[in-house]
């Protein structure tokens, strides 16, 4: 006797979907597009989440998905949770109160790198145990700063190390890797006390950073024409990386000034001819025009920092010194672009704050040099915005693809609240420099690949379920230099450990961020 084909069809489907494999999943992201970080093209996959892990990511018809929380995203961007490769947030998480990291969560970042430009909490293991103790909002991965140990050593004095004090900095570097799992070492050569360390000084400490696995990143020793200039600048780093045998990551390149801009093309051939060398050269990049320092670095002689701020002052004041110094002086205040371009952002007296150098200048009747040991005078941090990039190097930077997205996210400056958010409306969105899945790929799986973070950074089974889901029409940011601490809109998800940290755009009181360790 035939059997009819509908019999058939039906026998056919129930051994197909007794076939399916059963997922439990604490989460089902369903209907939205998936970007995973790796490929161009996106995807209508469905992704599950069981404890901390991806468990299945694909075409929701080939399983049978359990579920006690499924997230319809719809008109939404699945994607990899961003990673800051440069940020200051370790200042956030020394705090209960601010350790929940928002400014980096709301702009999609599920993972920050703390303690760079060469500036590090000592001992790390005793931060590290205070950020798993009082919960910490999003992943951190810790670098020990050169500076740091070198004040442990040295104190801030302009001189050569000896070489019994070299041993004994690595020494220190060896401890603070291996008991905190710090990912490695970075430096802030422009800054003083850092500056005053010869390259192989560096390059000594890079070989025991080598030695435990770290990656070497490196605020230049210039990034204008400062002492050196910057293409001897980036040629130290790339020494650095060929003589100690370890990847370099130049944190966050620029032409910075007058003097130096359209220098990006030089750049990225030494980078580039380093690379075919077999030397791992990578940089980031954060997408504004203003870079942000104190006043006294950006405008100060370093030689006449040595000893810190009140040393500076009390040269300031001696006549044998203070023409040399004014002199120097105005020349970097030129480099960045003259009084105009320097906008005092952060500063206790609120005369001074939200107005140019050339504003206070005018209304002290002196000097924009003197001005500036005016305002040094003042008590607590007094931090700048510097308008001194041209669109050619940050388009032309930006473009390549060993550069990823960074913030150098530092109190008064947007980029903190912003970066990420704004460099997809800017320069994907508005200006076209970059396509969406290029942007997403210098956010995630290339920084992750960068700085050796295992599991992390693509949406991928068995990796770690750190996924954001952002509305494409309104991601943005909103913080500028008038009100640098705007929360970024339009993230509608972030998942971080595979437990929801933004819902509905909305963060939760909980913190599900972890320390990661290079050792584990």
């Amino acid at each position: 006797m035939n059997k009819s084909p509908f019999i058939v069809t039906c026998v056919l489907f129930a051994l197909v979907s007794c076939q399916k494999k059963t997922i439990d999943a604490d989460i089902l992201i369903q209907n939205g597009t998936v970007y995973n970080g790796i490929n161009k093209q996106p995807f209508k996959h469905t992704i599950a989440v069981k404890n901390d892990k991806i468990v299945y990511i694909g075409d929701a018809l080939d399983v049978d998905i359990n579920t006690s929380k499924t997230i319809d995203a719809s008109g939404l961007i699945v994607s990899p949770g961003f990673i800051d490769p440069h940020t200051h947030a370790d200042r956030e998480f020394n705090k209960p109160e601010t350790a929940h990291n928002l400014p980096f969560l709301m702009q999609g970042i599920t993972t920050v790198v703390a303690g760079n430009d060469g500036d590090s909490f000592f001992p790390a293991q005793t931060h590290v145990d205070m950020y798993e103790e009082h919960g910490i909002g999003t992943n951190a991965i810790l670098l020990i700063g050169h500076e740091t140990i070198r004040k442990e050593v040295i104190g801030l004095s302009d001189r050569v190390a000896t070489s019994e004090e070299i041993v004994q900095m690595q020494a220190l570097l060896d401890k603070e890797m291996e008991a905190a799992g710090n990912f490695g070492m970075s430096t802030g050569l422009f800054y003083a006390p850092g500056s005053y360390a010869t390259t192989s000084e560096v390059i000594e400490l890079a070989k025991t950073c080598a030695e435990n696995g770290g990656i070497y990143d490196s605020h230049l020793r210039d990034e204008s024409s400062y002492t050196v200039g910057l293409v001897a600048a980036v040629e130290e780093a790339i020494q650095i990386g060929r003589e100690a045998k370890l990847p370099i990551h130049i944190s966050h390149i620029k032409c910075l000034g007058v003097d130096v801009w359209k220098k990006s093309d030089t750049i990225i051939s030494m980078v580039e001819a380093a690379q075919k060398e077999g030397i791992a050269v990578s940089a980031n990049q954060y997408p504004y025009e203003a870079s942000a320092t104190g006043l006294k670095a950006a405008t100060a002689p370093k030689w006449a920092q040595s000893g810190g701020t009140d040393s500076l002052l009390y040269r300031y004041d001696s006549p044998q010194h203070r023409q040399r110094i004014l002199a120097e002086t105005k020349n970097n205040i030129r480099r960045r672009g003259g009084p105009e371009s320097l906008l005092i952002v952060v500063i206790q007296n609120p005369e001074y704050r939200n107005k140019t150098l050339l504003q206070i200048s005018k209304d002290l009747g002196i000097p924009p040099e003197e001005a500036v040991y005016k305002i040094l005078r003042t008590k607590g941090i007094i931090r700048i915005a510097s308008f001194n990039m041209a669109d050619y190097d940050i388009h032309n930077f930006m473009k390549q693809k060993w550069v990823t997205t960074g913030s150098d996210g530092n109190t008064g400056h947007p980029r903190k609240y912003g970066s990420f958010p704004r460099k997809y409306r800017k320069y994907v969105v508005d200006e076209g420099v970059l396509d969406l899945p290029t942007f997403i790929n210098q956010s995630s799986s290339k920084t992750a690949e960068i700085l050796g973070i295992s599991n992390r950074g693509i949406l991928k089974e068995g990796y770690f379920a750190d996924i954001i889901l952002f509305d494409p029409t309104t991601f943005r940011d909103k913080a500028d230099f008038k009100n640098a601490y705007a929360y970024a809109e339009g993230l509608q998800y972030a998942i971080i450990n595979g437990q929801i940290a933004v819902e509905k755009g909305e963060p939760s009181d909980k913190r599900h961020g972890r320390v990661l360790r290079k050792n584990n």
